[in-house]
């Protein structure tokens, strides 16, 4: 018998992610749907940096990014990424590790549209991760994309999308006495069903 009851309850990994995500978005003062990403490059070095979750699938999780950062160079070279979320606030945290596909096409438009125009004129202007002698010259660049692009930016074809298919996910909330409860689903594909287990702390 589970004694997944309470904030853990429910079998589906994605439906309880997506509920303490709703949940921290009335917690957390600032972006509740930051998560920490984690990638490795060529000689298996690691590399972790903040970025922000946008969807939460119905089997996967998806952000965005530009196309020729360093992040996304790991995330094509490898097909792998690891992610964790962490609310102080709820005292709680998801970690996922699994298999990135790109995000392209319709569903990217729609995300890239629904952006700030700065924000939208920002990705185009940003030769995201490589050498900047100045924030001046960040600026003129932004300057020239503005009369570049309009009032109406399309998404710029170097920009879009990461779906991670995860084939772990560990739901882990606060206890007493650094008693946590700590629950792992995994599964050896996308396709797969999930085996389901309780972690010590």
């Amino acid at each position: 018998m589970s004694d997944r009851t309470g904030i853990f309850e429910g079998d589906d990994p994605f439906v309880i992610a997506q509920r303490w995500l709703d949940e921290a978005v009335a917690a957390e003062l600032n972006d509740p749907n930051a998560i920490a990403l984690s990638t490795v490059d060529a000689q298996g070095m690691p590399n972790a940096r903040m970025v922000l979750l946008k969807e939460i699938e119905s089997n996967a999780f998806v952000f965005y990014t530009n196309y020729e950062s360093q992040k996304a160079q790991e995330l094509d070279s490898t097909g792998v990424a690891a992610f964790v979320m962490h609310w102080k606030s709820l005292r709680r945290q998801v970690r996922v590790r699994g298999t990135v596909e790109k995000v392209e096409g319709p569903q990217a438009d729609e995300y890239y549209t629904s952006r700030s125009l700065k924000s939208k004129l920002g990705a185009w202007a940003s030769k995201q991760s490589r050498p900047l002698d100045s924030r001046a010259t960040l600026m003129a660049q932004v300057a020239a994309e503005t009369v570049k692009q309009g009032p109406n930016p399309k998404r710029p074809p170097f920009w879009g999308g990461y779906r991670i298919n995860p084939i772990e996910i560990e739901l882990w909330a606060d206890g007493a006495f650094r008693l946590h409860d700590r629950f792992k689903w995994a599964r050896k594909s996308a396709n797969d069903p999930w085996d389901i287990a309780r972690l010590y702390p």
